[in-house]
């Protein structure tokens, strides 16, 4: 039944990710945070220019990881 809801609300280009499922993709949350937080440490010292660094790289890594995925879900649709 909820299979059925999801079909009918999401593109079917988020079959990838229902097929996945959504719990797995919070393991990245934590994953994400860290390593953004651990490399803006590395490259200031203040906590404010360590935040904006932090949110900054963490968006580039999940964009990065938006187009990789959209790179794959084309090429399984081209096979």
């Amino acid at each position: 039944m909820l299979s059925t809801i999801l079909e009918a609300a999401v593109p079917n280009w988020l079959g990838l990710l229902a097929a996945v499922g959504a719990a797995r993709l919070w393991y990245a949350v934590p994953l994400v945070t860290s390593v953004s937080l651990v490399y803006a440490a590395t490259r200031h010292e203040e906590m404010g220019p360590i935040l904006i660094h932090a949110v900054r790289f963490a968006l580039w890594i999940v964009v990065f990881m938006a187009i990789v995925l959209a790179v794959i879900q084309l090429m399984s649709w081209l096979l």
